[in-house]
């Protein structure tokens, strides 16, 4: 007996049955205008059949002219149920497709991170070809059944003239699929691990073009080309597996098929020469043992299909059932409030605790980069609350208690390597297109050399990554980013480290005056920015060891002086 966990459905089998049922009408529709397709092809051999059998009886002009009227009729059916089938199937498909495009990118933009073992190139991966596969069962079902309708028509009529045509195509039928449905397990399986392969493939070359600059910096380009062609070439050799398995897959179908109509045509002609079926049934049979071909092909490839639907829906699945790092809270801090951190035990951090007053501007010089880098990793939420030890507090309200959308909109923490997008310096500044404090946001971040070299100014196009700015400018545009999101608490990591030092200077005192009455948070190492601070705490061992204002730290520690003196 299995237990209430193993009887549970896979979630790509709950995924295909949603994308199923969201679709039901258009498969209805599909199905009946594709079933009528079939009907009326597996018609046109019967009505010739007919034709034979009346014209060489009647031999009159009426009995050819009824005969070409219905043979137009049966060409016009076929023609329009197919052209209005597809066009509603596909476009059920296509809608579909997008709309689970738009459920897996949902799922990586949300808030708080899911808890997958997915790197960002293989969740655009499922994003746009597992997504698609998985929708490409909105076509299968509807061409499944209408192939079934057509085999059916066949066996009956064929039953009509000789109970052994019919039954032969119905036991013919379950052989082959019997033989093919074990063979599409065998596809599924490789083209999971094929797009699994491409995946990955993906996800390096993202890595790739990322590390691109630091790669050239010390000639490490050759090497990660090497591993990324390494990856690539796995996916290539799973590739030419899931072809070959194709291509196996393909030739028994379509030799099961031949041999199936050849049979039929052989035992046609042997019941003609018994004298068990006239000339016009033999013509029937005849017809429809080639025509029998086109639908057994179909149908024959529906599992295939299927299989390879459900490999994709189940990668699907380790996105969208991923479940997220951490269950936010359904509380709002108050507006703008004081940041608090206690006792957090993370990383490097070994029980930091401080306190930045509301309207305070506090700058904490990390001896260790790391600690540096883990402290605002907490902060920004990347890492789950329950995961670590203490407590982090906004407005008086712990992180935990806190929806995520209540964080972000007064906690923002800006990353030393704060992403820059394709667009123009304006849309990178102000995403949103909201007009707040671009002007103010782009003086201060000393972001006004920039636009003035371009005749466009805040409209001048940049380059996906900021491939055309150097690496102070982007510094610079999202430190801008950051300054015009105007949040009640602000969070800077390192926003200054590759500008010069007269630059630095401004900047920190521009930062200083457009966010007064504003609580900073600033972790640095410049002197420029820790002078502009109403006071600096000193993170080193993991724990805070001083605090008082830069210059007083300068003249009383020596090993302040030493770590932040340039």
């Amino acid at each position: 007996m299995k237990t209430p966990e193993t009887a549970r459905p896979r979630p790509g089998a709950a995924i295909l049955r949603t994308a199923l049922r969201r679709n039901i009408g258009a498969m209805i529709a599909g199905t009946v205008l594709m079933g009528l397709y079939q009907a009326a092809e597996t018609a046109f051999p019967i009505a010739l059949g007919l034709i034979v059998e009346h014209t060489m009886q009647d031999r009159s002009l009426g009995s050819l002219g009824v005969s070409i009227g219905s043979l137009a009729v049966i060409i016009t059916t076929v023609s329009l149920s197919w052209r209005f089938g597809m066009r509603v199937l596909q476009k059920a498909n296509t809608t579909e497709a997008h709309r689970w495009r738009v459920q897996v990118a949902a799922c990586g933009l949300q808030p708080v991170a899911r808890d997958v073992d997915l790197k960002s190139g293989e969740i655009l991966t499922v994003a746009t070809e597992d997504a698609d596969q998985t929708a490409d069962i909105i076509e299968v079902v509807p061409l499944l059944i209408s192939s079934l309708v057509a085999i059916v028509v066949a066996a009956l009529a064929l039953s009509l003239a000789d109970l052994r045509l019919g039954l032969l195509v119905m036991a013919g039928t379950v052989a082959i699929l019997s033989v093919l449905a074990v063979m599409s397990k065998r596809i599924g399986a490789s083209t999971q691990e094929q797009q699994a392969r491409v995946a990955r493939a993906g996800a390096k070359v993202a890595d790739l073009i990322i590390g691109l600059r630091p790669l050239h910096g010390f000639g490490g380009n050759h090497a990660a080309f090497g591993a990324y062609r390494k990856v690539s070439t796995d996916a290539k050799r799973q590739a030419i597996t899931v072809a070959r398995v194709n291509g196996t897959y393909a030739g028994t179908a379509l030799a099961l098929n031949a041999a199936l109509a050849t049979a039929v045509s052989l035992t046609a002609g042997w019941l003609a020469f018994e004298g068990r079926i006239t000339i016009g049934e033999l013509v029937m049979a005849v017809g429809l043992a080639q025509f029998i071909m086109e639908p057994l092909k179909m149908f024959s490839e529906m599992p295939k299909y299927v299989m390879m639907a459900r490999a994709s829906a189940e990668r699907m699945a380790l996105v969208l059932n991923a479940p997220p790092m951490t269950t936010p809270g359904p509380e709002r801090p108050e507006p703008g409030g004081a940041l608090e951190v206690d006792g957090v035990h993370h990383g490097t951090l070994q029980g930091v605790k401080f306190t930045v007053a509301a309207g305070e501007f506090v700058a904490v010089a990390a001896y260790q980069p790391r600690a540096a880098a883990d402290l605002a990793a907490v902060l920004a939420v990347n890492v789950a609350p329950q995961t670590y030890g203490g407590v982090v507090r906004v407005g008086g309200r712990e992180i935990s208690d806190l929806s995520i959308e209540a964080v972000r909109e007064h906690l923002l923490v800006n990353p030393y390597d704060g992403e820059i997008f394709a667009g123009t310096l304006r849309t990178n500044i102000d995403p949103l297109g909201s007009g707040r404090e671009i002007a103010e946001a782009v003086e201060a971040s000393m972001l006004t050399d920039v636009v003035a070299l371009h005749r466009e100014g805040l409209d001048h196009v940049v380059r996906d990554r900021g491939a055309n700015l150097s690496g102070g400018q982007r510094q610079r545009l999202s430190l801008a980013r950051a300054l015009a999101a105007d949040t009640d608490v602000l969070v800077l990591h390192d926003p200054t480290t590759a500008v010069d030092a007269v630059t630095e200077q401004l900047i920190a005192r521009n930062v200083a005056k457009l966010r007064r009455g504003r609580t900073t948070l600033v972790l640095t190492s410049s002197p420029a920015l820790l002078d502009a601070a109403d006071r600096v705490l000193v993170l080193d061992g993991g724990v805070i060891t001083a605090e008082d204002t830069h210059r007083n730290l300068l003249a009383g520690d020596e090993a302040y002086c030493l770590a932040v003196a340039r």
